[in-house]
């Protein structure tokens, strides 16, 4: 009796171990996290911060792997078609949501096309022109663009971008115009305004902190419904004179749909230590992050409110691409 009990035993053991989650083996192999920006903007910024620490947890090294192009699509898009297997990861931001609307026709759905891990952090924009802009406040650069209509270019990265419908919101609410100028990403962007190629600019706060820091960029207030830490001495645009405006970018990680939920788990796990990290922390909050770290569930109904809230702001302002 004793030898028939202990052969059941093996044999369920056996079971158990052929039906181990994929939580248990995963990842037995680098892990490619697609950033959709080429660098030097705010979500490689980011990624750069938590890829070491996030390769630590993981025991795999995690390869940051840049695919700017068509607003973020193009590496959305890999994204989307990649495996389901917890090796291929998505830096996501506010520009998917907006290009759900913005663009006429995309090869993925970002909603339906992919499963949400975490958001990471949220950062607002900063409102900064080249020092050979005379205007010093948000009242004086839109006193500028109404008494210059059409004169002034503002630059962004890329038609969808954070920076680009911060622009149009508040040309919308403000009534002035100014010739957008996209680039292929924050990095380029940002260089643009350096360099005086364009006068105005809406940028990610990690893109531009450092310059303006420097001199080589004038602040004149952020984006979001509260100062950032990162400059707290910056007005909301609000503040500065353009009530209930408010533009907060965000970046979260996602993986395929179909992808196992225990990777999921272990994904969200990791990535939540790595934000309570003190040297993480303290480095994402020098580049204006703000850490986030919410469950999936949480992560997958702010995306969809972000869809719902930006197809208003793209519809009202007519702005499509094909």
């Amino acid at each position: 009796m004793k030898t028939v009990k202990f052969g059941a035993c093996l044999a369920l053991a056996a079971a158990l171990a052929g039906i181990a989650p994929a939580y248990a083996q995963y990842p037995t192999k680098p892990v490619r996290f697609i950033l959709p920006f080429p660098p030097g903007g705010g979500t490689d910024t980011l990624a750069r911060i938590l890829g070491a620490k996030l390769s630590d947890g993981l025991a795999q090294q995690v390869i940051l792997d840049n695919r700017p192009g068509a607003g973020a699509n193009i590496g959305a898009e890999i994204a989307a078609k990649s495996p389901p297997d917890g090796y291929t990861l998505l830096m996501g931001n506010i520009a998917h949501t907006i290009n759900m609307t913005l663009y006429r026709k995309l090869n993925y759905n970002f909603v339906k096309d992919f499963a949400a891990v975490s958001l990471l952090a949220s950062a607002p924009n900063i409102v900064v022109v080249h020092p050979s802009v005379p205007a010093k406040s948000v009242k004086e650069l839109v006193a500028l663009a109404r008494a210059r209509p059409g004169e002034l270019d503002y630059a962004s990265s890329g038609s969808g971008s954070s920076a680009h419908l911060a622009a149009v919101l508040m040309l919308e609410m403000t009534r002035t115009k100014m010739n957008h100028i996209p680039y292929k990403g924050g990095g380029p962007a940002v260089v643009a305004l350096v360099s005086g190629e364009v006068s105005v600019g809406f940028a990610t706060t990690p893109s531009v902190i450092n310059h303006v820091k420097s001199g080589k960029l004038r602040a004149l207030a952020v984006t979001g419904a509260k100062r950032s830490p990162a400059a707290p001495e910056l007005p909301t645009v609000s503040e500065a004179g353009i009530p209930g405006y408010e533009v907060s970018g965000w970046y979260g990680i996602l993986v395929p749909t179909g992808t196992p939920q225990d990777i999921i788990s272990r994904l969200h796990a990791e990535s939540v230590k790595v934000l309570k990290l003190a040297d993480v922390t303290s480095r994402m909050a020098a580049a204006g992050f703000e850490p986030v770290g919410n469950s999936p569930a949480e992560f997958t109904a702010f995306i969809r409110n972000e869809a719902e809230k930006w197809a208003k702001v793209v519809k009202a302002a007519g702005t499509r691409v094909d």
